[in-house]
């Protein structure tokens, strides 16, 4: 596998010149395996494992010496055209929505949960013991007062009913009257 420009740059900045000496990957590796041993000070031996043991500091490091070695220069002008084009072209971000507004269903809801709640209807005053069952009756009380349905007085749902009837108030219901007939009499 060959070397990228990258790695080229790393080895160049260690004396290495890869470029002009083609050299295997695995000769290159022991070469450094080696001298590493052999001359490099405790503290460089700690850094290149720290670098072995944390990939992102290599490529911190190894970008460092590939912008001392000068070869980040050529990208520098097109990197800045293209944050200036960016700036120039950012518009301002449209203006939040405003919070989606709760339904009387929910908010009915709700409120029949907090009266359940306060009464013994589903276990002792201040618990639910069954959630699920509660919330269910809540539901479809809420459900049958919003079409206007009969919902009975007594037992949990009259609970429920009486808490949240404030949320639908009773429909009237619309009475429709037959056509009056009007008579004219003329004198004669």
């Amino acid at each position: 596998m060959a070397f990228s420009n990258l790695e080229k740059a790393l080895l160049l900045k260690l004396g290495i010149d890869v470029a002009r000496n083609p050299v295997s990957r695995q000769a290159v590796t022991t070469a450094l395996s080696m001298v590493g041993r052999q001359a490099v000070a405790p503290t460089a031996r700690a850094g290149l494992g720290l670098a072995r043991r944390n990939p992102l500091a290599a490529t911190g490091l190894g970008a460092l010496a590939a912008y001392e070695a000068g070869l980040l220069e050529p990208l520098e002008q097109p990197f800045e055209q293209a944050v200036m084009a960016v700036d120039e072209a950012v518009v301002q971000a449209p203006a939040r929505r405003r919070k989606k507004r709760r339904t009387k269903f929910n908010k009915a809801v709700s409120e029949g949960m907090k009266a359940v709640k306060k009464s013994t209807s589903y276990g002792k005053k201040g618990t639910i013991n069954n959630a699920r069952k509660a919330f269910t009756q809540v539901t479809k009380v809420a459900s049958k007062l919003n079409k206007g349905q009969k919902v009975p007085l007594k037992g949990p749902s009259g609970v429920i009913k009486r808490a949240i009837s404030k949320f639908f108030p009773k429909k009237k219901p619309v009475r429709r009257t037959g056509k009056k007939k009007i008579d004219i009499t003329v004198n004669r």
